[in-house]
């Protein structure tokens, strides 16, 4: 059943109707009744006999012709008292009455007119009045066709509603299935409606939001699946030691071995560290956003991992004009952290951290290195949780392949942008570009 249709029919029928009585009352208000109007053209033979062959003969024939329209029509004619005609009348008709003007009473099918308003014209007085009855008044029959009028009106409306709604209808239903198979975990499913219709807006965000999904579960199967992977090995390395550790001896040997677990025991913190941050800043809302002076940040960041550099060069070359930034002074100085130890595990002699404006519509921190660079086909995937370039990384050569994607959800929480181009340096620069926010 066409539900929009249903709904949406009575209430069409129901404004015209409103609009009827509207329409009614405003020209009524304004130029008078209508329905008057209506009986005065159904009675103008009657007041065209009066006006022009009665009014108009000798005051001798007034009578005689009187009676001659008495006989050969339907009317009715004949003197009435003014105050009889007064009593039949309502009180905003006296005025009328006594101007000598047609007064119309509809419901008895009536009219009055005053016979003599000289005193020298017709036969009678000032106290006569003709009263003309079973006049030719129809009012039904014209509120009839003015009611086949509006009924016409509203199938004009309602039968194009009624194909329109119902092409809407089926599109959807169609909406209603590809969201009952989403629900029901079969996230291939996907809207598909015409181009030109109205709820095409609709469809195509139902799509981007399956889209979403469907990249968001993958991602999370992806990342259960390198978890377990990454935690394995070091929960391997703890399990095979444990079980050398039970039949060794007292001895340097012994102690390595603990060492080397506790190592492990380490490893597995730092990882699951890593983890908690990154679900963090997925699950986070909004932003700790305050000014913070972000030139003074920056070196703060710098200096901090010179310790990882060992014996390599880092420049920082910072415009001014940097002072009062406002953002989340952590999540950013973990992003830049995460970028710098990233550069000084890949870079050969020389990294370079810089800061400057765009104009008046970005900011841009770059971090680079003259290391082995990124290939293009690998500058998207490097964000991605556990990815790694180098393959063959372990506890000796540090890294979860977690720093670059916690880097890129910090950037895009400021409602920025991360990416990696080439350097000037010969290896890769990570480009960040965040929107002016300074105070």
């Amino acid at each position: 059943m066409n539900r929009v249709f249903v709904r949406m029919a009575p209430l069409i029928a129901a404004a015209i109707a409103v609009a009827a009585v509207a329409i009614y009352f405003a020209i009524r208000l304004l130029f008078g009744d209508p329905l008057e109007d209506i009986a005065r053209k159904q009675a103008a033979g009657p007041i065209f006999l009066l006006e022009q062959y009665i009014d108009l003969a000798p005051a001798d024939e007034w009578l005689v012709r009187l009676n001659k329209v008495r006989e050969v029509s339907g009317f009715n004619m004949e003197l009435i008292p003014l105050s009889a005609a007064q009593e039949r009348l309502p009180p905003r008709e006296h005025a009328l009455l006594q101007q000598g003007g047609v007064v119309l009473d509809i419901g008895s099918r009536t009219f009055y007119r005053r016979v003599d308003l000289k005193g020298d014209r017709y036969v009678g007085s000032d106290e006569d009045v003709l009263q003309v009855s079973r006049l030719p008044i129809d009012i039904g029959l014209e509120l009839k066709t003015e009611l086949l009028r509006y009924l016409i009106v509203a199938l004009c409306v309602l039968i194009p509603l009624g194909i329109w709604s119902r092409a809407h209808w089926r599109e959807l239903l169609a909406l209603s299935k590809v969201a009952d198979s989403l629900g029901e975990g079969r996230l291939s499913a996907r809207a598909a409606t015409n181009r030109h219709s109205a709820l095409q807006p609709l469809a195509v965000r139902m799509n981007q939001m399956a889209v979403r999904i469907e990249g968001l579960l993958d991602a999370q199967k992806s990342l259960l699946h390198s978890v377990s992977h990454e935690l394995r090995t070091p929960i391997s390395r703890i399990e095979f030691g444990l079980e050398l550790l039970r039949d060794a001896p007292a001895g340097p040997q012994r102690e390595t071995r603990i060492q080397s677990m506790e190592e492990d025991v380490h490893e597995l913190k730092a990882l699951v560290n890593e983890l908690l941050r990154l679900a963090q800043m997925d699950g986070q809302q909004g932003l700790q956003s305050a000014p913070f002076d972000l030139a003074q940040a920056l070196r703060e960041c710098a200096q901090r991992s010179e310790h990882a550099f060992s014996g390599k060069r880092l420049e920082c070359v910072l415009e001014t004009g940097l002072e009062a930034w406002t953002g989340d002074r952590r999540l950013l100085v973990r992003a830049v952290d995460n970028l710098l130890l990233n550069a000084a595990n890949y870079a050969r002699q020389n990294v370079r951290l810089s800061a400057s404006r765009i104009g008046n519509e970005a900011l841009e921190i770059a971090v680079e290195d003259d290391g082995p660079g990124v290939p293009a086909e690998e500058r998207e995937r490097i964000f991605e949780a556990f990815y790694r370039l180098d393959r063959s990384r372990d506890r000796a050569t540090g890294g979860f392949g977690l720093g670059l994607a916690i880097a890129r959800k910090a950037v895009s929480l400021h409602g920025g942008t991360l990416a990696v181009e080439t350097s000037s340096l010969g290896g890769a620069r990570f480009v960040m570009r965040l929107p002016v926010l300074f105070a």
